[in-house]
């Protein structure tokens, strides 16, 4: 947390992970970031519509920030990429473990475009308790957070209540625009 690369804006929360692995590259300008989350289930629409919003915010300069997980994770990953900007994962593992595991092309890509992220030792496996603690780091790197087609019980919910309580910015797209 004292190394001038961690990040500001995470710096600046209640609860900042005191250490950060970093696999690929974090720049000033991830200080101005936006959190796309939403259910690994998502429709069709939800997908176009997380790509969509990504990579209009990617183009505008902002750093699009999500969790690698199947769904609108991904999909605002592909869409900063598509975008031609900056993305940061971070997950809720080491980083020697890939969750889930069919991301791999994707994980290489986002390191070629800005940096997966935990606060985990590079050997700890993905476990559901490490979730949650994940989300506080994707809503304390952003701004703000869109949220797109969660349910109530889900982990986007508890970014954006995390991102709420940090005084960040909350937005949603339950459905159709």
């Amino acid at each position: 947390i004292e190394d001038a690369d961690y990040p500001v804006p995470l710096k600046n929360t209640p609860d900042p992970p005191p250490v950060l692995y970093v696999r690929g590259t974090l720049q000033p300008e991830d200080a101005v970031a936006l959190a796309i989350v939403g259910t690994r289930h998502c429709s069709r629409y939800g997908i176009e519509q997380a790509e969509r919003f990504a990579a209009l915010a990617a183009e505008a300069g902002l750093t699009i920030v999500s969790g690698l997980a199947r769904g609108v994770d991904s999909a605002a990953h592909r869409g900063a990429l598509l975008g031609r900007g900056r993305t940061l994962a971070v997950i809720g593992c080491g980083l020697s473990h890939l969750y889930p595991p069919d991301s791999a092309e994707l994980a290489d890509q986002i390191t070629r475009h800005g940096a997966l992220l935990s606060e985990f030792a590079m050997a700890v496996p993905p476990m559901e308790q490490n979730f949650p603690r994940r989300n506080r780091i994707i809503a304390g790197l952003s701004l703000g957070t869109l949220v797109i087609e969660a349910p109530l019980r889900s982990g986007a919910l508890i970014t954006a209540r995390l991102a709420s309580e940090y005084n960040r910015e909350v937005f949603a797209l339950p459905g159709r625009v």
